[in-house]
């Protein structure tokens, strides 16, 4: 695991969470069980669960008592509206602000995102 100075539980979550999103796991499906999860990682079983727990308070895990943690029906939907608001904030607002203070107009910013979008990226998804 990357040490970012995020707690483990984050990155747990975040697994879990990039899992549902490229459709590794779908709606309906069992999520892993904490202690396969904390054997994977090799953290405490209790590390492993508030990650689990974090999920399941968003909405994006249900627990089926006695079963385990089910992905819920929706949550590559919510999460995929969560990462587009939090791309927005992170780039888009910062760009939107920086073009302005160049002057900047939409459409200028619109011909120089089709320059870059026409170039060749390499695999590390960096402009050639």
């Amino acid at each position: 695991m990357i040490d970012d100075g995020r707690p483990l539980f984050l990155h747990i979550a975040e697994a879990i969470e990039d899992s549902i999103v490229d459709g590794t796991l779908g709606e309906d499906e069992q999520a892993p069980s904490t202690n396969e999860l904390a054997g994977f990682y090799r953290i405490n079983p209790a590390t492993a669960a508030k990650g689990v727990t974090l999920l399941a308070d968003k909405g994006i895990l249900l627990k089926r008592r006695g079963i385990g943690m089910f992905v819920a029906p929706g949550a590559r939907d919510l999460l995929l509206a969560e990462r587009r608001t939090a791309f927005a904030e992170r780039f888009l607002d910062p760009l939107i602000a920086e073009a302005q203070a160049l002057g900047l107009s939409l459409d200028d910013l619109t011909t120089l995102l089709h320059g870059r979008s026409s170039r060749p990226v390499t695999p590390e998804g960096n402009p050639a």
